[in-house]
């Protein structure tokens, strides 16, 4: 992702946790509530739209973040060792955001299966 593509992201993330979100969009307890969902969706076969790839980011990430490991820089290089935390975070936030508005509209739109294909 680039730079102003991730200075993008925070900002709306940051938008959404503090000031709510636009009117016609989920809320965030409504994002928050969907996760859940989406994942065991993902899990089943049933939401295509989150790939592999993706999914495994945001395991590692959440790893990254609440990792004992990770306690180190922030004890020796108290700084840099929190930023890195902050950074993977703001993208983290502001991703499962993006994916959670994508798989409501998903799932507000009562996908079907026809002979084990998805129809949208």
């Amino acid at each position: 992702m680039r730079k102003s593509n991730r200075a993008a992201a925070g900002a709306a993330a940051w938008r959404v946790v503090h000031e709510g979100t636009a009117p016609g969009k989920p809320s965030l307890g409504a994002r928050i509530a969907a996760m859940p969902r989406m994942f065991g969706a993902r899990l089943r076969g049933r939401y295509t739209r989150l790939s592999t790839s993706r999914l495994v980011l945001f395991l590692l990430a959440l790893a990254y973040i609440i990792s004992p490991f990770d306690m180190i820089p922030e004890l020796v290089f108290l700084f840099p060792g929190l930023v890195d935390d902050v950074g993977i975070a703001v993208w983290l936030t502001a991703s499962l955001i993006g994916e959670t508005e994508r798989y409501l509209e998903w799932e507000q739109r009562g996908t079907h299966y026809v002979e084990g294909n998805v129809v949208d």
